[in-house]
């Protein structure tokens, strides 16, 4: 094992229904000259049953999140902010007062990184090489990445160093698309309403193209507009910095 080895945390959207950004973002961390390994073990961070008001469930969860992850060396590398912030910060304050697993989960979340924060903050990278002719994009900062971790900054940097691509901004682009995991179920008023107000934004932007680093934001965005007839395009950074995304 090596500094140059990294453990991908894939997120159980991007496992179950959009593999793609988990391997592009296998590809673009080793076109970086980074070993890419994944716990197979590994399963939901818990973050949905916390957010919910499950602490018990959440903390059951969390425990075996780090019972995976302690044992593996080097960053952990997380194409979420959302699923970033759960083991960074709520795992951690979850198991403080567990002494089987207060220690390990503080070093678990001290190794972990979302996926922008590590290739700009940790790696010193703004331009990865990626290129996209003739799109005009938006990027959309998703909250809990967002509020949580502070990663603004970052997607942008990358974002302004992709080869022909114009990045134009969205209004009020802070606000909430309406997502929010079980808040959309529960409260689905609430967050049609949010989406309204996000989708009309990105129309008014002129983006073809909507950029996120969530995947939960993007299907929600992605719903929204195909129930309109819209043809703008949803795409995770990852997709977008490997190359792939359409």
């Amino acid at each position: 094992m090596s500094d140059s080895t990294v453990q991908l945390f894939v997120t159980c959207l991007v496992d179950s229904l959009f593999p793609a950004v988990g391997e592009s973002t296998v590809r673009i961390l080793e076109r970086q000259g980074l070993t890419v390994e994944f716990p197979y073990d590994q399963t939901c961070c818990g973050q949905p049953a916390f957010n919910a008001g499950f602490p018990e469930e959440a903390r059951a969860m969390a425990r075996h999140t780090v019972d995976v992850l302690h044992g593996t060396q080097g960053t952990i590398v997380v194409p979420s902010g959302s699923c970033a912030q759960m083991i960074i910060d709520h795992a951690p304050e979850l198991l403080r007062e567990d002494p089987d697993y207060a220690a390990k989960a503080n070093d678990v979340g001290a190794r972990t990184r979302e996926l922008t924060m590590f290739l700009v903050d940790d790696l010193g990278l703004g331009d990865v090489g990626a290129r996209r002719e003739g799109a005009i994009a938006a990027y959309h900062p998703s909250c809990h990445g967002l509020r949580g971790l502070g990663i603004r900054r970052q997607p942008l940097e990358l974002l302004g160093a992709v080869a022909g691509l114009q990045v134009t901004e969205l209004r009020e682009a802070d606000t909430c698309c309406g997502f929010g995991g079980v808040f959309s179920v529960e409260m689905p008023d609430i967050s049609a309403a949010m989406l309204t107000t996000k989708l009309n934004s990105v129309v008014d932007s002129g983006a073809g193209l909507v950029v996120a680093g969530d995947v939960g934001c993007l299907m929600h965005m992605a719903g929204g507009m195909r129930r309109r007839g819209d043809a703008t395009s949803f795409v995770h950074i990852a997709e977008l910095l490997d190359g792939t995304g359409e």
